[in-house]
C-alpha cells in the first residue's frame, strides 16, 4: 500500500534541515556538499536516524498493548538512546541490552554518551557480554522473556530498528522529503551518502527513491567490517520495504551498493580515516560528526570526491544521522590524535 497509507506517531519537529557545505566542497575541489541533518530532526535526547524509524514502529507497539520497548544494541548505541527517548515521550517502559560490540579501553565507556543519556530518561539498562553482531541475540529474548514474567507486554525492537517488517519505512519517507526539499531548494541530488551497519537507513533510502522519476547513486558506506551480512541485510530490507510500499517492479541489483573501504577491521573502532575526516569536518564546518558511523560515512565522502568517482559537477547529499554523544567514550583518541 502506498507509504502515506502506513500510520505514524509524529516525534520529528518536520523535514530535517538540509544545508550546504561550502568550505568543505571549496576544500575538496570537487562536487558541491550538502548534509540532512537527522541530528537536529526532533526534540528527543539528541536526535538521530532511528527516531524517524519508531515514527512507524510505535503505533504498532501501541496497537499491540504493549506497555515497554524492549531492544538492543552496543554499549554505546544510538539506537538504544532513541528508545529511550520515545519511550519516555510516548510513556512506556524501555529495557535496552548493551552488549559489548566494541572492545574499547576507554574507562568511562559505560559511564558517559548515550548509555547515560539512556539511564537519565529512565530505561532499564542491562549491560550483556556479547560482542558485535546485528542478528537476534538470545540476551534479548532473555530481556522480552522478564517483562512477560513480570506481568508486562513487550515490543521487540532489533538493533537499529532494522530488521523489522516496518522498519525501512521511515527512510523511504525520507527520500520522499529529500525530493520536495530539492524543488523547494531549486537542487537536484545526484548521490546520497549514507552510513550502513544494521541496513534499514540505507534501505529504506533506496526503496523510496526507486519510485520517483529522477535516477540518482544512492551510496551505502560500511561501517560494520562484515561487509557481505551488511549488503545481505540492506538488500533484504530495501525489497521488503519496496513491496510494502507498493513499488510494483524489482529492484535491480545495481540500485543496491553498500561501498567498504573505510570501515576498518572492527566495527566502532575509528581508523586514520575516520579521524581526518571527523577533524575536517568540524574545523571547516563546525559541524561535528561521530567515530562510529559518521566518521566513516564522511571518509568515504571525502575519498569519493578526491578521486573523482563523484563527478564535479554533482551535488551531493551526506546523510548526517546523529551519534555525536557517543564521542564522549572516545576522548583518548581525540586527545591523541586531534590536539
Amino acid at each position: 500500500m502506498p507509504l502515506d497509507a502506513f500510520e505514524r506517531y509524529p516525534l520529528l519537529f518536520g523535514p530535517s534541515p538540509i544545508h550546504p557545505l561550502d568550505r568543505l566542497s571549496a576544500h575538496l575541489g570537487g562536487a558541491r556538499i550538502w548534509a540532512k541533518r537527522e541530528d537536529c530532526n526532533s526534540g528527543l535526547a539528541f536526535g538521530g536516524n532511528k527516531t524517524r524509524k519508531l515514527e512507524y514502529l510505535l503505533p504498532d507497539a501501541l496497537k499491540q498493548g504493549a506497555d515497554t520497548l524492549v531492544s538492543i544494541g552496543g554499549v554505546q548505541s544510538n539506537h538504544t538512546r532513541q528508545v529511550a527517548a520515545v519511550a519516555a515521550r510516548a510513556g512506556l517502559k524501555a529495557v535496552l541490552v548493551q552488549e559489548r560490540w566494541v572492545d574499547w579501553p576507554d574507562p568511562v565507556n559505560d559511564k558517559v554518551g548515550n548509555i547515560l543519556l539512556s539511564r537519565i530518561m529512565g530505561a532499564d539498562v542491562r549491560l550483556a557480554p556479547a560482542g558485535f553482531g546485528i542478528g537476534f541475540k538470545q540476551s534479548w529474548h532473555e530481556a522480552l522473556d522478564d517483562v512477560r514474567a513480570a506481568g508486562g507486554t513487550p515490543y521487540a525492537i532489533p538493533a537499529g530498528a532494522s530488521d523489522h517488517p516496518l522498519g525501512g519505512l521511515g527512510f523511504a519517507n525520507w527520500a520522499y522529503e529529500v525530493q520536495q526539499q530539492e524543488r523547494e531548494l531549486g537542487v537536484f541530488f545526484d548521490t546520497i551518502i549514507v552510513c550502513s551497519v544494521t541496513g534499514s537507513t540505507h534501505a529504506g533510502m533506496i526503496a523510496g527513491f526507486a519510485g520517483q522519476d529522477r535516477p540518482r547513486r544512492v551510496l551505502g558506506i560500511d561501517a560494520s567490517a562484515t561487509i557481505d551480512e551488511t549488503r545481505s541485510q540492506v538488500a533484504k530490507i530495501a525489497r521488503n520495504t519496496a513491496e510494502l510500499i507498493g513499488l510494483g517492479r524489482d529492484l535491480r541489483d545495481d540500485e543496491i551498493t553498500v561501498l567498504e573501504g573505510w570501515a576498518g577491521d572492527l566495527y566502532g573502532i575509528p581508523v586514520q580515516s575516520t579521524l581526518d575526516a571527523i577533524r575536517l569536518t568540524g574545523q571547516l564546518e563546525g559541524v561535528i560528526i561521530d567515530p562510529v558511523y559518521e566518521g566513516k560515512s564522511m571518509a568515504g565522502l571525502i575519498d569519493l570526491v578526491r578521486n573523482g568517482d563523484i563527478p564535479r559537477n554533482s551535488n551531493v547529499l551526506y546523510a548526517h544521522l546523529g551519534g555525536q554523544p557517543a564521542i564522549n567514550a572516545y576522548s583518548s583518541v581525540f586527545e591523541q590524535h586531534l590536539t
